[in-house]
């Protein structure tokens, strides 16, 4: 399926809306966790700086990666990002109907894209609350990527659901560069070795505050990463991103993670009460969300949009992603003080300035 009208852009992402004047406003559009990276990771990363003349060896990273997810090593691929991730996957695998599941992150299709395919669509509806119906894949697929929990949409899949597009002859691709802000990680299909062509994304980015360093990895086959391997060219993960991504799954970071997932949970809950509370002005929330950021459809968001940039506050747009409309944006969960002065900020945005007084007659 294809969307309608005017293509969005795909390589429009959530910095784009406070790369100019970003210092003068609130971020509430990119999904990366404030008050990060934590000093102890900061100083990990540090200490690597004394080892930058000799060339980066991931071995050590590629090994705690693989342990943290009961993996060998041979399943584990350490990339610049998850972006990257979407990159090698366009590049070095040989598909011929490779099918994107959206509203999702959209560099996926981008890369694919850029890499010469011809990408299908399949848009998930606001009617059915995005959630996926593993029937609406077309049978002949031979690549599918989805998001869990889903950017922008904030749907958490059910694992068996995912688990259900898996077939001989086809790559299953699940984004879950957000599951570590899932409480308890549920419905993560990380360290699974039974599902036939599977291969999970993680990105250290999000919930470690390293979007400017670029680290992530890939769980697939022995195959697979071979494959994906190949592509890659030498050296390409710097020692600080392979000294924070040892850090990052050590046990430590793990009960940290996990420590701010529940915190998240509740600063999550308490937005989306102060966004239903606007539900008499048109408001709607997509819910249940599970992510770190909530979608929301809002009457003139485009105004609604400038209105709170001129307040302060910056959010990200939604008529980027396909099957999305300019009716939506993205808000990302912050700490209760920050969204309580948003929800003030949105109480003011969402009402128009009143024009200048008719003319008496």
């Amino acid at each position: 399926m294809r969307t309608e009208g005017r293509e969005p852009d795909l390589r429009h992402h959530g910095d784009a809306e406070v790369r100019d004047d970003g210092s003068a406003l609130v971020d509430l559009a990119v999904n990366v966790r404030a008050d990060t990276p934590p000093r102890w990771l900061r100083e990990e990363i540090a200490g690597s700086l004394s080892s930058l003349a000799a060339y980066p060896d991931g071995r050590a990273a590629r090994a705690a990666v693989a342990e943290r997810h009961g993996l060998p090593v041979e399943r584990v691929l350490l990339t610049a990002g998850a972006a990257e991730a979407f990159v090698l996957l366009a590049r070095a695998l040989k598909v011929r109907q490779p099918v994107v599941v959206h509203p999702q992150f959209t560099e996926p299709e981008a890369a694919l894209r850029d890499a010469g395919h011809t990408v299908g669509r399949v848009l998930l509806r606001a009617q059915d609350g995005f959630r996926l119906d593993p029937a609406a894949v077309p049978e002949d697929a031979d690549l599918v990527v989805i998001g869990n929990p889903t950017n922008p949409t904030s749907v958490l899949h059910p694992a068996e659901t995912i688990v259900r597009l898996a077939r001989a002859g086809r790559t299953l691709v699940v984004d879950e560069a957000f599951m570590d802000a899932v409480p308890g990680e549920r419905e993560s299909l990380a360290g699974r070795t039974d599902v036939p062509g599977l291969v999970v994304l993680r990105s250290l980015t999000k919930t470690w505050g390293l979007a400017g360093l670029r680290i992530g990895y890939v769980l697939a086959s022995a195959e697979i990463v071979a494959e994906l391997a190949r592509a890659q060219p030498l050296w390409p993960v710097s020692t600080p991103a392979l000294a924070a991504a040892q850090a990052c799954v050590a046990p430590r970071a793990l009960a940290e993670a996990g420590h701010a997932a529940h915190r998240i949970a509740g600063d999550r809950a308490h937005l989306v009460a102060g966004l239903v509370s606007f539900a008499g002005l048109g408001v709607r929330v997509v819910q249940p969300a599970q992510g770190p950021f909530v979608l929301v459809r809002i009457p003139d968001a485009a105004g609604v949009r400038r209105r709170l940039r001129d307040l302060g506050y910056a959010v990200r747009r939604g008529d980027t992603f396909p099957g999305l409309g300019v009716e939506w944006v993205r808000v990302a969960v912050r700490d209760r003080a920050t969204v309580n002065a948003f929800l003030e900020a949105l109480s003011a945005a969402l009402i128009p300035p009143a024009g200048p007084p008719a003319p008496a007659s």
